[in-house]
């Protein structure tokens, strides 16, 4: 599918999905990861997460991981194949 006016809500749809389950799935590699002896120390999440919106009572924010990048370049292949 070519990128226009039309589709863009479509494509940063695909972007945000793309993302989430991305780190989703990162996140459940490294917890398996964290059960096997002696790889207790590996991560490569970020520490502090980026803050997208924060109301005082209301605070969202995201740990950027790997997977949150696969998921992008993911959400990206998958829009231009259909």
């Amino acid at each position: 599918m070519k990128l226009n006016k039309k589709n863009i809500s479509l494509f940063i749809i695909f972007l945000f999905l793309g993302s989430i389950i991305g780190s989703l799935f990162w996140e459940v590699f490294e917890r398996i990861i964290h059960l096997i002896p002696g790889c207790s120390g590996f991560t490569l999440t970020m520490d502090n997460p980026l803050i997208l919106l924060d109301m005082y009572v209301l605070l969202v924010g995201l740990r950027a991981n790997p997977g949150t990048l696969i998921g992008l370049s993911g959400g990206i292949i998958l829009f231009f194949r259909i």
